[in-house]
C-alpha cells in the first residue's frame, strides 16, 4: 500500500497549489480520501474528506470556500486544489484513507502518505 503526495511548495500570500496524491496497493474507490495537516507545534487538523464516488465532500471551516478537494478514481488519485492561501495554511498535508472530521493521530489508522509541505509567505 503507498500514498503519495506531491505538489507543495512555497507560495506567495492569496497564491494557489494543487496537491496530488496518488494511491496503489488497495481498492482506492472503496475508500473515503481526506486530506489533513499539521502545522509547526500544533496537532493534526482534518482539512477535507470526499466520499468513494466523488459526490459527497466535507470541509473544514477554516478552508471552506477556498479549497477544494476532487478526486480521478481511474487514476487512482486525489487532489486538493487550493486557494487564496494564508500564511496559518502552511503545514505538512497528508492525504489518508480516514473518514471525515478525523481526530486521531498520524498513522493511527488507514493508509497515509508521507505528507507534502506547504509554506505560505511573502
Amino acid at each position: 500500500v503507498q500514498l503519495v503526495e506531491s505538489g507543495g511548495g512555497l507560495v506567495q500570500p492569496g497564491g494557489s497549489l494543487r496537491l496530488s496524491c496518488a494511491a496503489s496497493g488497495f481498492t482506492f474507490s472503496n475508500y473515503w480520501m481526506t486530506w489533513v495537516r499539521q502545522a509547526p507545534g500544533t496537532g493534526l487538523e482534518w482539512v477535507c474528506s470526499i466520499y468513494t464516488d466523488g459526490r459527497g465532500t466535507y470541509y473544514a471551516d477554516s478552508v471552506k470556500g477556498r479549497f477544494a478537494i476532487s478526486r480521478d478514481n481511474a487514476k487512482n488519485t486525489v487532489y486538493l486544489q487550493m486557494n487564496s492561501l494564508k500564511s496559518e495554511d502552511t503545514a505538512l498535508y497528508y492525504c489518508a484513507t480516514v473518514l471525515p472530521f478525523y481526530r486521531g493521530g498520524v498513522a493511527d489508522s488507514g493508509y497515509w502518505g508521507q505528507g507534502t509541505q506547504v509554506t505560505v509567505s511573502s
